[in-house]
């Protein structure tokens, strides 16, 4: 009989009808497939079992986090090849139901069933979200930002560094630090909103505190910034009072719905509208428009995804639902900025800074791999597993094109038509 990474291999070629470019090593010691391509390393054959009661992403998301897969040599090439097989097989590509009409893929079928042993579903990793109760209430969103953020500040120092800044940076030099990239995004950030002393500017999702703090410093602004987070509040508020800005910055746990006490001269909203949802979308759009003075600007930053043909068809991305942000949805930039027009916006500038992105991502699985160990003492194996996968996939789809980030620029401009803005555009003022 041949080896398992034989079998396994030629099984996996057979079921999806292509051919896997990466080699396999089973939990058998054996291996098989090309000589120098990256190694999928399938450490137990319970990984098997996940996949055949949860074909597809989130069967493979679970074996990873569980840790009975793993990857030896380029992480990132080995996660566009998989990626390749799993998410972007194409139109050509069989469907099932077509699939088990052939003879041949169920005998595959039935072989990997004895390959993969006792057929009973393992239970998930402890790290999966357990689902309860509707989306985007106040109480669900509470529940899935903790998920994400309350991690624990420690174990973000390490992925993110000194700047405590979760989004994309903005790079002049790709060979360029990371700290340096954050602070020119922050900076970019202040000359799109016209940020001058005294003005009043609310940052929707303000995170650790890092744009409250670069505002007031470096512009001379008054600033509210809003988290559903504690323990973030509570790291921002620290850092705040360190830095001697109290009587400038204001950190509060409160829900965007629940801020009435406007008008501000210019709001930032740093990848915090992904976790709005599609169907509260213009609901948000109109919240903040209410809160802006006439003439104010709103810069929303925000993951976007490329559009489907069928919208209908759209679903969120499993892994990223499960273990990473829990009710998140990603839209087309093109939808984004209907939805802020339809608030009432004008939108006067889009910018997409998707490359720079990956550059971000992989500073940061760059930061948790050198700190694994301590990664692991903080969280959990499995949760540092979790990032790890998460920010290098995130890269890989970056870098080809699948998802994007943009700045999108919007004003509420009042009834004379005086938007405030330049006429030369991209001259920030």
């Amino acid at each position: 009989m041949a080896d398992a990474a034989s079998r396994l291999h030629a099984l996996v070629e057979q079921l999806l009808g292509v051919p896997l470019l990466v080699r396999v090593r089973a939990w058998d010691g054996s291996q098989a497939g090309p000589p120098d391509a990256p190694v999928l390393v399938v450490h137990h054959r319970r990984a098997l079992r996940r996949l055949l009661f949860k074909p597809g992403e989130l069967g493979l998301a679970r074996a990873w986090v569980a840790g009975e897969l793993d990857i030896e040599g380029d992480l990132y090439l080995a996660l566009d090849l998989i990626s390749g097989l799993v998410w972007e097989r194409g139109e050509n590509a069989r469907t099932l139901a077509q699939a088990l009409r052939d003879p041949r893929f169920l005998m595959a079928v039935r072989e990997l069933l004895k390959l993969a042993g006792p057929p009973l579903p393992p239970a998930p990793p402890r790290e999966e979200v357990r689902r309860r109760g509707h989306l985007h209430t106040r109480r669900t969103d509470r529940r899935a930002i903790s998920h994400h953020y309350d991690v624990g500040n420690d174990f973000y120092e390490i992925v993110l560094g000194p700047s405590m800044v979760y989004s994309c940076a903005y790079w002049s030099d790709p060979g360029a630090g990371l700290e340096q990239a954050q602070d020119d995004k922050l900076e970019l950030v202040c000359r799109k909103l016209a940020l001058t002393p005294g003005r009043r500017l609310l940052d929707v999702g303000c995170g650790w505190g890092s744009m409250a703090i670069h505002a007031a410093r470096e512009h001379g602004v008054r600033v509210v910034g809003i988290t559903l987070s504690q323990e973030q509040a509570a790291y921002a508020r620290k850092r705040v009072a360190d830095a001697g800005l109290t009587d400038q910055v204001e950190i509060r746990v409160q829900d965007y719905r629940d801020v009435t006490d406007g008008p501000y001269d210019a709001i930032s909203s740093i990848g915090m509208a992904e976790h709005v949802g599609s169907e509260r979308y213009l609901s948000y759009a109109r919240d903040l428009y209410a809160l802006l003075a006439p003439g104010g600007r709103l810069l929303n930053h925000q993951i976007g995804r490329r559009p489907e043909r069928d919208e209908t068809g759209y679903h969120v991305d499993e892994f990223i639902d499960a273990y990473v942000f829990p009710d998140g949805e990603l839209a087309p930039v093109g939808d984004t900025v209907t939805q802020l027009e339809r608030a009432g916006f004008e939108v006067r500038d889009v910018e997409s800074i998707r490359e720079h992105y990956a550059l971000t991502l992989r500073r940061w699985v760059a930061r948790l791999e050198d700190e694994w160990a301590r990664a692991v003492r903080l969280t959990s194996p499995g949760r540092a597993r979790v990032w790890r996968l998460y920010m290098a996939a995130s890269a890989v789809a970056f870098e080809r094109n699948r998802i994007g980030v943009n700045q999108v620029l919007a004003v509420r401009t009042p009834q004379s038509g005086a938007s405030g803005m330049p006429l030369r555009s991209r001259v920030w003022q």
